[in-house]
């Protein structure tokens, strides 16, 4: 199985593009690229753990994926 069939993933990639769209236009550039950084890294770090041969490997790159979930949040309930 690749990392592409994984629901998860999906979601994260979808959530990552949605962000980067609705972003696109904002005049807050610091903040704007750190929001697009931590949705991106969500996806990544599920791909990256994913890929890893051992399984404590994906485990803590999932624990990663899950600190940039909270990341996200803090920074769009800041944006708000």
């Amino acid at each position: 199985m690749k990392f592409e069939n994984l629901d998860v993933w999906k979601r994260s990639a979808t959530l990552a593009i949605a962000i980067f769209q609705h972003f696109k236009s904002s005049r807050e550039y610091c903040l704007k690229d750190q929001i697009k950084r931590s949705s991106l890294s969500i996806s990544s770090n599920i791909a990256e753990g994913y890929e890893r041969m051992s399984s404590k490997d994906c485990v803590r790159f999932l624990y990663y994926a899950k600190g940039s979930c909270g990341e996200l949040r803090s920074q769009l309930y800041i944006s708000l």
